[in-house]
C-alpha cells in the first residue's frame, strides 16, 4: 500500500514540519518515505508545500501529480490542490482560516477549526499538528503512536513544548476518528 498527502499553506505555519514528522514516523514503522518540500518566492508569508510518499515498497517518484490527500491551512492552498486529488481522496480543510468548502463531492472532507483548537490548547502555533492529527485520524499512514514518538524526539531540546504538541495532534486525531467535522 502507498499513500500520497501534499501539505500546504502559507510559509511560517509548520507545513514542513508536520511532513518531516510524517516521514520520520514512516521510517521509524519501517517503511519506504519520500519528502518534498516546495517553496514561493518568499519563504515565510509566501505559499509553501511538502508532498509525503509512504509505502510498503520502493517509491518510484517523490512527484505525485494526483494525490491521495492534501492537507490544507489557507484557501489558495484549497484552491490549487483540491481540484487535483484522486477521486475518493481526503481533504482536510482548516476551517479557521477557510470560510469555503471544495466543490468535488467525490472526496472525503474533513473541515476543522486547527488555529481555534491550538489556541485553546496552549500554542497557538501547533495549528499544524492539529491538521496533522486529523490526517492520521482519517488516513492511517502511519500510526498515531508512532507520531507522538516522533514529536518527542524533535523536540526534545525544547520540553515545554512536548506535552501541549502532543495534545494539540491527539485533539485533531481523536476528532477525525469520531468524525466531528465543523460541516
Amino acid at each position: 500500500m502507498q499513500t500520497e498527502v501534499i501539505m500546504s499553506g502559507f510559509g511560517g505555519q509548520g507545513l514542513m514540519m508536520i511532513g518531516k514528522l510524517l516521514a520520520y514516523a514512516g521510517l521509524e514503522e519501517g517503511k519506504e518515505v519520500t519528502w518534498l518540500p516546495s517553496y514561493g518566492p518568499e519563504m515565510r508569508g509566501g505559499t509553501a508545500n511538502c508532498t509525503v510518499v509512504v509505502g510498503d515498497r520502493p517509491i518510484g517518484s517523490p512527484l505525485i501529480s494526483s494525490p491521495k490527500a492534501a492537507v490544507v491551512m489557507n484557501q489558495p492552498s484549497l484552491e490549487k490542490f483540491a481540484p487535483t486529488l484522486k477521486k475518493n481522496g481526503i481533504l482536510v480543510i482548516n476551517s479557521s482560516m477557510i470560510p469555503i468548502n471544495s466543490d468535488r463531492d467525490d472526496l472525503r472532507s474533513f473541515r476543522i477549526k486547527a488555529n481555534d483548537i491550538a489556541a485553546e490548547l496552549g500554542n497557538r502555533r501547533s495549528a499544524n499538528l492539529v491538521m496533522l492529527g486529523a490526517y492520521i485520524g482519517m488516513e492511517e499512514a502511519v500510526t498515531h503512536e508512532t507520531i507522538l514518538k516522533a514529536i518527542e524526539k524533535t523536540f526534545e531540546k525544547k520540553p515545554q513544548f512536548v506535552e501541549v504538541n502532543c495534545k494539540t495532534f491527539m485533539e485533531g486525531y481523536e476528532l477525525a476518528k469520531a468524525g466531528k467535522s465543523d460541516d
